[in-house]
């Protein structure tokens, strides 16, 4: 008998073997399952996980929450609400802060977090690539927060190539123009879904 369990998860990345890196939202576990072409890297399901000769795969699941989540290592020209953020935390002594971001009009359109690189202690890039760090309750907040969000959202966790921070920029309309250009400036290439 194939042992498996069950429960929800977050697809945070594609690891470089291909297999999915999941997050058990109940405990926060990380578990590396077989590709699975109903997922996408941000994606929350609930369903069963079944392991055969050590391999974890997907059995029956739902996808609840679909949400994207998109990597860039090395950026460049990081936009202006990120770095005023960053510099707003290096001049309180934070280790993190976070701001909403505004379209043209004044209208919210996502929140910006910047997030102190701890070197030679933390690489807080990986910890959210690989899962370690807690994604879930960044997008409690900002779904349950005063311009109220709902899902599905696009995450994208930025690493720029000169300054010492992560930013986790967290965008309200998936598919809008924001996102797109937040993309298409930082060669985050939209996957295709199912």
């Amino acid at each position: 008998m194939t042992p498996t369990t069950t429960g929800a998860y977050r697809v945070r990345s594609v690891r470089p073997d291909g297999t999915l890196r999941c997050v058990r939202l109940d405990d926060g576990e990380t578990v590396d399952v077989a590709a699975d072409e109903r997922l996408r890297p941000g994606y929350r399901f609930e369903g069963e996980l079944a392991w055969a000769d050590g391999d974890a795969t997907v059995g029956d699941c739902e996808v609840v929450d679909r949400t994207l989540v998109s990597y860039a290592d090395g950026v460049s020209n990081l936009f202006e609400a990120a770095l005023d953020t960053w510099e707003a935390a290096r001049r309180e002594g934070v280790g993190m802060l976070a701001r909403p971001t505004r379209d043209a009009g004044g209208d919210p359109n996502g929140a910006v977090y910047a997030i102190a690189e701890q070197e030679g202690e933390r690489d807080v890039y990986r910890e959210f690539r690989d899962g370690d760090a807690p994604l879930e309750p960044l997008l409690e907040r900002f779904r349950e927060g005063e311009d109220g969000f709902g899902a599905p959202n696009e995450v994208f966790v930025l690493r720029p190539a000169t300054h010492r921070f992560v930013c986790v920029y967290l965008v309200g309309e998936k598919g809008g123009v924001l996102a797109d250009t937040v993309r298409d400036t930082y060669d985050c290439p939209r996957p295709e879904e199912p």
